[in-house]
């Protein structure tokens, strides 16, 4: 499915905004995470916390957008694929968030 070149651009557009979205979310939401369970720190957390959050409006928004079901034609691993490309801009954007 993301082979379509205006797609791929598309979702791509779509978690770049997201991640510019999220030094506000970040201090909104998790003003004072002093612990966090079952992760090694809260970078581990809030990366794991807003891949999954991306990756769900990915999805809505690649449902959304091509008309299509969710009974295939969207790949969540195509989806997850993109995010990872942006795994450094994540990262320094929660690390950032976290210093503030």
């Amino acid at each position: 499915m993301l082979q379509d070149s205006t797609i791929r651009k598309s979702l791509d557009d779509y978690i770049k905004a997201r991640i510019k979205e999220i030094p506000i979310e970040v201090s909104q939401t998790f003003p004072d995470v002093q612990k966090v369970w079952k992760c090694e720190n809260q970078l581990d957390f809030l990366y794991g916390y807003y891949v999954g959050k991306i990756e769900e409006g990915a999805l809505r928004y690649l449902l959304k957008a091509t008309r299509a079901s969710a009974g295939g034609y969207v790949d969540t691993f195509d989806i997850r694929g993109v995010i990872e490309t942006h795994r450094n801009e994540l990262l320094e954007t929660l690390k950032q968030s976290l210093e503030k």
